[in-house]
């Protein structure tokens, strides 16, 4: 396990499935987690049930005076703050048919927020000296997915955008990095399935040499590795959390020159 003693640190998104596991992960490591969502009951349930150390404040990202709130309201109830985890997101998507309003939204809320709370952190991370943000991309961001558009797009810009902030930020000791999930349990998939795992694991088994879709907790370790002095070497990477999904290639887990003597 990573260790996060002394740190304080942001995660939007963090009454998700994924973003309550790595407010766990990242509160079990030692550090205290200001948990930012706009789903205020979700993120006081996940507060309440992590403890002392780990508090809500509802925010609506794309608002920027709640950011500033948001880094306010951290530093007031820890004294400073030292990691942001950018990791809310939405998943509005209509591929093709994909309206303006609908682009938007999925890029101010996926890529320009994370910018914007970045900017808000800024200063507080620059006096820790050891600030680290990890932004959330997706294995979406590097392939082409049939109906899908806008998220895609909004991961792979998170991809580049974490590239930039490392590069800008790098001078005042501050890392950024990206961790890239595979299909991952959340909300989505349990929904999907009528909360059924083992049926979720079937589906995904082609995509990924694991054979299953990732657990949050899985990907929160990794998060929280970054976010640690074990990753001080790291900065402007995409760490790839996906059960080999982006390893394999369009062939799965299957020999497939012999397909053609058959």
């Amino acid at each position: 396990m990573a260790d996060l003693s002394g740190r304080v640190a942001v995660v939007t998104g963090g009454a998700t499935i994924i973003g309550a596991a790595v407010v766990r992960v990242m509160h079990a490591a030692g550090a205290k987690v200001v948990i930012a969502d706009i789903d205020g009951d979700g993120a006081d349930r996940v507060a309440a049930e992590c403890g002392d150390g780990v508090v809500s404040i509802h925010t609506d990202i794309t608002d920027d005076a709640a950011l500033v709130s948001l880094v306010d309201g951290a530093v007031a109830e820890f004294g400073q703050l030292d990691n942001v985890v950018n990791l809310a997101c939405t998943y509005v998507d209509d591929g093709f048919t994909s309206t303006r309003a609908q682009w938007l939204e999925a890029l101010n809320v996926n890529v320009v927020s994370a910018s914007m709370l970045v900017h808000a952190a800024y200063q507080q991370l620059k006096v820790s000296g050891r600030g680290a943000v990890v932004n959330f991309a997706s294995v979406s961001a590097n392939v082409a997915q049939t109906g899908r558009w806008l998220y895609p797009v909004s991961k792979a810009a998170i991809v580049q955008l974490t590239r930039n902030m490392a590069m800008d930020l790098a001078a005042d000791r501050i890392r950024v990095n990206a961790v890239s999930p595979g299909w991952t349990w959340s909300a989505v998939m349990d929904q999907l399935s009528g909360s059924d795992r083992r049926k979720t694991d079937a589906v995904a088994a082609p995509f990924h040499l694991t054979r299953r879709v990732g657990d949050p907790e899985e990907v929160a370790e990794v998060v929280a590795f970054l976010c640690s002095d074990a990753a001080s070497v790291v900065t402007g990477a995409t760490w790839a959390a996906d059960g080999g999904y982006s390893a394999m290639g369009p062939e799965q887990a299957i020999s497939a020159i012999p397909l053609l003597s058959q």
